[in-house]
C-alpha cells in the first residue's frame, strides 16, 4: 500500500476518533447528576442498565482516547518521513532569466552620514558593472 494512502487512512480515522470523543464526552453527566436518581427522582433504570451509561461511556472514551493516540503517532511517523524525503531530495536552486540573462543583483550605495556621526565609516571600493553582451 502506498505511504500516501495509508497515511489518509490515518487521517480520517484521527478526526474521526476526535469527533466521537468531543460527542463522547458530552453525552456524559456529571457526578451531580447521580444525586437526583438516588432519591428516586428520574428513570433510574435506563437504556444501558440500572448502573446507567457511565461505565460503558467511560470505557468507550478510553478507548478512543487511545486510538486517538496511536494515530498521532502514526502520523507523526509519517511526518517525520516526509521531512527525511525532503531532505534527501534538497532544495532546488532558482534562478530567474529574462531574456537569455541571469539579472546581476543591485548595487546599493553606502548611506551618507554626517560627519558628526558616532558610527564608525567604511570605505567601500566603487565596482564597475560588468557590460552586457
Amino acid at each position: 500500500m502506498e505511504l500516501q494512502v495509508l497515511e489518509t487512512i490515518v487521517l480520517v480515522i484521527h478526526v474521526l476518533a476526535a469527533l466521537a470523543i468531543i460527542g463522547l464526552v458530552l453525552i456524559q453527566q456529571g457526578k451531580g447528576a447521580d444525586m437526583g436518581s438516588g432519591f428516586g427522582s428520574g428513570a433510574s433504570a435506563t437504556v444501558f442498565g440500572s448502573g446507567g451509561a457511565g461505565n460503558f461511556l467511560t470505557q468507550a472514551t478510553t478507548g478512543l482516547a487511545i486510538l486517538f493516540f496511536l494515530t498521532s503517532f502514526g502520523l507523526a511517523f509519517f511526518a517525520k518521513a516526509k521531512s527525511d524525503s525532503a531532505n534527501v531530495v534538497g532544495m532546488p536552486v532558482v534562478e530567474q532569466v529574462i531574456d537569455g540573462v541571469v539579472p546581476q543583483m543591485p548595487e546599493f550605495e553606502p548611506a551618507m552620514r554626517s560627519q558628526d556621526s558616532e558610527l564608525p565609516t567604511i570605505d567601500v571600493p566603487a565596482v564597475e558593472p560588468e557590460s552586457q553582451n
